[in-house]
């Protein structure tokens, strides 16, 4: 279905522009920046973490 293409590629690019802006990726944060206790990688588990919860909360009831 066409519908879910886009929706699956707009995720897609979001998530590859959210882990170069983020300087690596959700688990590359969390378990090699997160074992080494580094800040940034806190700040930016807890930014993903909250990213997720307002996506499922605000875009989920609206796609489906």
């Amino acid at each position: 279905n066409l519908k879910n293409i886009l929706i699956l590629l707009g995720g897609g690019l979001l998530v590859g522009f959210g882990a170069r802006y983020a300087g690596g990726c959700t688990s590359g944060h969390g378990i090699s920046g997160l074992s080494n206790l580094q800040l940034p990688s806190l700040i930016a588990i807890v930014g993903f973490f909250i990213g997720g919860l307002l996506m499922v909360h605000l875009f989920y009831p609206l796609i489906f």
